[in-house]
C-alpha cells in the first residue's frame, strides 16, 4: 500500500480553558470556574486529528509558526508524540506562540479570545519552503488563522500540482474569488456559510442555497457542518443532509478542526466522498465528548467502533 501524505498549513495556540455555569457577559466577573491548560490552534488541531485518525503508513505534515518559548517547545514536543513531521513548523524568535483564551459553559458551548503571536508572522515564504511537500501531498488542509496570502501561497502550490484543497473557512471572512475557485472542498459551518453567502443556514433548504452560492464560485464539494443537526453535503450529484452521531456534548471546541483532519485523511486513503463525511462526523462526535481541543481528537479505533 503507497504512503500517504497529508499537509495541514496553519496556526498552532496553546488554549487556556476556564470551565464555567455559564459564559461571562461584558462587566461581569464570575466565580468557581475550573482552569485547565490544552493544545490547540485550528491548524494544529486538524494536524492532530489527521494524525491519530490515520491508518498506519499515512504521514501527516505540519507547516506552522511557533515562538521560540515554552509554548512553541511544549507544541513541537506534541506533534512529534503523535508522529507528525515537524521539519516546516519554524520557530519565530521575535514573536510569541499563539494563545487562545477560551470559556467554556455547562451546556458545551464557549467564547474564545485569541492573540495570533507567531501564527500572523507564518509567511508566503515560508509556505514555499515547504512547496516540495504540498506538491508531493495527497490533501492539504488550511483555515484562517494565519495571514490570508500565506493561505493563498499554499493554495497556489496545491493548484499548481493538482493536489486537492480542503478549505475550513474559519475565523470566517470575505474570501477573493481567486481562492475560493481554486478550492477543493469548502467546509464552513453554518455561520460560516451564511457569512460567505448571505443566506441564514438554519435547515437542508437553506443549507442546499448557500452551497448553491458556494458552488457558483467554482468550489465543486461544499460541505457545511452544522453541528449537533450534522452535516449537509452538496456536490454537482449529491445533496444530502448526514445524520449526527448522539453523544452528550461536554466541549464543542475543535469539533470542525477533528472533522477536517479526520476528512483529509479518509480521502486521502481513497474512501468514497460519503464514507469519509460519515468517518469524520464520527471523529467531531467523539471530540465533543471531551474537554480540550487536541486532547480531544479520537484515534482511529475509536472512530471506526462507533461508525459500527
Amino acid at each position: 500500500m503507497p504512503k500517504k501524505n497529508v499537509v495541514v498549513v496553519g496556526s498552532s495556540n496553546t488554549d487556556m480553558i476556564i470551565q464555567m455555569k455559564a459564559i461571562p457577559r461584558p462587566g461581569e466577573t464570575l466565580l468557581g470556574g475550573k482552569f485547565n491548560i490544552a493544545p490547540g490552534g485550528k491548524g494544529a488541531n486538524q494536524a492532530v486529528g489527521a494524525a491519530r485518525a490515520a491508518r498506519p503508513g499515512t504521514q501527516v505534515i505540519f507547516v506552522a509558526k511557533v515562538g521560540k518559548d515554552i509554548f512553541g517547545e511544549q507544541a513541537i514536543a506534541g506533534f512529534k508524540k503523535d508522529k507528525i513531521k515537524t521539519d516546516y513548523v519554524f520557530q519565530d524568535s521575535k514573536n510569541p506562540s499563539g494563545v487562545a483564551l477560551i470559556f467554556v459553559a455547562d451546556d458545551g458551548k464557549n467564547s474564545i479570545a485569541v492573540a495570533s503571536g507567531a501564527n500572523a508572522a507564518l509567511s508566503p515564504s515560508d509556505v514555499k519552503k515547504a512547496s516540495q511537500v504540498i506538491k508531493n501531498a495527497d490533501i492539504l488542509v488550511l483555515q484562517l488563522e494565519t495571514p490570508l496570502e500565506t493561505v493563498q501561497a499554499a493554495i497556489e502550490i496545491a493548484d499548481q500540482f493538482g493536489v486537492p484543497i480542503i478549505l475550513n473557512p474559519a475565523p470566517v471572512q470575505k474570501l477573493p474569488p481567486e481562492i475560493l475557485r481554486k478550492v477543493t472542498i469548502l467546509t464552513p459551518n453554518e455561520i460560516e456559510a451564511e457569512t460567505l453567502t448571505g443566506i441564514a443556514v438554519k435547515n437542508k433548504t437553506t443549507a442546499a442555497q448557500a452551497a448553491q452560492i458556494l458552488h457558483d464560485f467554482g468550489i465543486p464539494i461544499v460541505i457545511i457542518t452544522l453541528g449537533a443537526k450534522g452535516a449537509y453535503l452538496s456536490t454537482p450529484t449529491v445533496k444530502q443532509m448526514i445524520k449526527p452521531f448522539a453523544v452528550k456534548a461536554v466541549d464543542t471546541t475543535a469539533a470542525g478542526d477533528i472533522f477536517n483532519g479526520a476528512l483529509a485523511v479518509s480521502l486521502s486513503e481513497d474512501t468514497g466522498l460519503l464514507e469519509a463525511v460519515h468517518f469524520a462526523s464520527a471523529a467531531a462526535a467523539l471530540s465533543v465528548t471531551k474537554l480540550g481541543a487536541q486532547p480531544s481528537a479520537p484515534k482511529r479505533r475509536e472512530i471506526i467502533d462507533l461508525l459500527k
